[in-house]
């Protein structure tokens, strides 16, 4: 069994931070690498910058026992977890960049029987793409795809697979899916997770590991646009969609999700591309389902607008300048302060360019983000009396049990009221 004193966590989001914490809470030492300054100082002074339940506590706790810090590059290490965004571009291509400078930044610091595990959610095969920098970086080493077991270097895929707002408990408690690039990689990364993970370690290769991440993520994106797509369904035919959900999930083999605005968050919004992208003519219901998805906001967008026309008519003294929407939430989900791919900010925004006075409220942000139109204020839970439209995106817990709204011009994605 591999003995792990010292890892190296190249990104300090909302992955690669409790990674790290969680690892030098059991003893590990751990060293934190980001490209951000701000993250970098805040983690050091034993604070955080993104929102997790207790994960304050513990950084906070880690970093006073001298078992975390963080820096802006890379150190010599035992291993090595890379958790960097893997965004799309335009075209819906996956782009590695991020994964191509993590392993760069990494590569000079490599020494013999080091591990190197993407964790990463990414197109399949970029886990040997990431060995193949490595390896264009260091050719004095070996690497699997060179000399397979007898590698100097051991790379392997696990995918994270957490919840946002439980991500503390679900990293000790959660399966974990292994993908060493050789057997022996598989058995180093399992030596180095059992240091905290309780759930089963389950050996696969790397692009099986890199293949199942995408594949959870693209079944709740199939299952998320059948539910949106009923909804879309529902109105046109006068039906609470809600109330037919509910009735339909009493059939004991019957379980519809809930629809929203549409999907967001760093991972369903963006696999099922990683799929698509790779096998465009055989992914068809996989594509279609995200087609489906991405439409929402536009779908949420004209329900805001007959609610708009409904109440110009309902006072013709007012003109389009004149009405304000409260938009409820930004966050891609309820409870946490995570804006990524959100829905809900891109409707917010969209309507914002069309002139209209927005209020915000949004209880898991202090300000907005950079470069939003002006025209958007962040307000209070309880200052939303003086809009005229209402519209639910985000079904916080602040909005939910003895939250009220006094008007008609509601516009729900929620089925809250």
């Amino acid at each position: 069994m591999q003995n792990f004193k010292h890892i190296c966590v190249i990104g300090l989001g909302y992955i690669g931070l409790p990674t790290a914490a969680t690892f030098a809470a059991h003893g590990v030492k751990v060293t934190g690498v980001d490209v951000n300054p701000h993250a970098v100082d805040m983690i050091n002074q034993g604070k955080v910058h993104i929102v997790e339940p207790d994960l304050d506590a513990l950084v906070r706790d880690v970093v006073a026992r001298q078992k975390l810090s963080a820096q802006l590059t890379p150190v010599a290490a035992d291993a090595y977890i890379v958790a960097v965004p893997t965004p799309f571009k335009e075209n819906y291509e996956p782009d590695l960049k991020y994964i191509e400078a993590a392993a760069k930044a990494i590569a000079p610091h490599l020494s013999q029987g080091n591990l190197v595990i993407l964790e990463s959610t990414s197109p399949v095969g970029a886990t040997e793409q990431m060995a193949a920098w490595l390896s264009e970086a260091r050719p004095d080493l070996t690497f699997p795809q060179q000399a397979g077991e007898q590698a100097d270097i051991l790379i392997a895929h696990c995918p994270e697979r957490v919840l946002p707002g439980k991500v503390l408990q679900e990293l000790i408690s959660n399966d974990r899916i292994v993908g060493g690039m050789t057997p022996r990689c598989s058995q180093a990364s399992i030596d180095l997770y059992k240091v905290f993970v309780k759930g089963d370690c389950i050996e696969t290769n790397a692009r099986t590991a890199e293949m199942c991440k995408l594949t959870e993520n693209s079944f709740r994106d199939v299952n998320i646009a059948f539910a949106n797509e009923l909804s879309i369904i529902c109105d046109k035919l006068d039906i609470n969609v809600w109330e037919l959900i509910k009735l339909a999930n009493r059939h004991p083999r019957v379980n519809i999700l809930q629809p929203g605005p549409g999907v967001g968050g760093h991972c369903i919004a963006v696999d099922p591309w990683f799929i698509v992208s790779k096998t465009p003519e055989q992914a068809r219901l996989i594509r279609t389902a995200r087609e489906v998805n991405d439409a929402k906001p536009e779908w949420v967008i004209d329900q805001v607008k007959i609610k708009i026309a409904e109440f110009l008519q309902a006072n013709s003294e007012k003109t389009i300048k004149d009405v304000t929407v409260a938009c409820y939430g930004l966050a891609f989900k309820p409870d946490i302060d995570d804006l990524r791919e959100s829905p809900a900010l891109e409707i917010t925004k969209k309507l914002a360019e069309q002139g209209l006075n927005i209020l915000a409220i949004e209880p898991n942000v202090s300000e907005l983000p950079k470069l939003f139109p002006t025209n958007v204020k962040l307000i209070g839970v309880e200052d939303k009396d003086s809009a005229d439209i209402h519209l639910i995106l985000v079904d916080h817990k602040q909005f939910k049990a003895n939250y009220r709204i006094d008007s008609k011009y509601i516009v729900d994605t929620k089925g809250i009221f």
